[in-house]
């Protein structure tokens, strides 16, 4: 995983894709499992292979868990499916911070970027004072 400043918003948004979607949510654990359903059921109806699917709602959750976690007021997702790869961005507004959590035990912390690293093709870290946004790619036969 590569962290790496960035001022401006993602590329992704400047290029054409076959298909896309953005959601933003309050950043709120509450709000997690909106999102993992949300790109469930999105991935069905772009047909993606349900072991694709699962996997891309895998990052998602894992993804939108730390942006609810760490983030201030909101957490953004993109899903953006371009031939064979579907890209998945998950914003947030917070700052960059390595807090760990006294109500949880440390096996069952800090094993989601693990996860979505096993996963995803690639992914990278772009942090900047307005948030933190995080790419994973996954490829995709849909």
């Amino acid at each position: 995983m590569s962290v790496i400043a960035s001022p401006h918003p993602s590329a992704l948004l400047r290029q054409p894709y076959r298909r896309e979607a953005l959601f933003t949510l309050p950043a709120q654990e509450a709000h997690v499992s909106t999102a993992r359903h949300f790109t469930a059921d999105l991935l069905e109806t772009w047909s993606v292979p349900a072991s694709e699917r699962d996997s891309a709602v895998l990052i998602v959750d894992e993804l939108a868990s730390n942006a609810a976690q760490y983030g201030r007021e909101r957490l953004t997702v993109l899903l953006v499916l371009d031939r064979d790869t579907l890209h998945i961005v998950v914003s947030d507004s917070g700052t960059a911070v390595d807090r760990r959590r006294p109500d949880i035990a440390p096996d069952e912390h800090g094993r989601g970027t693990s996860i979505v690293q096993c996963l995803a093709q690639s992914t990278e870290v772009h942090q900047s004072r307005g948030g933190r946004e995080v790419r994973a790619c996954l490829r995709c036969s849909a």
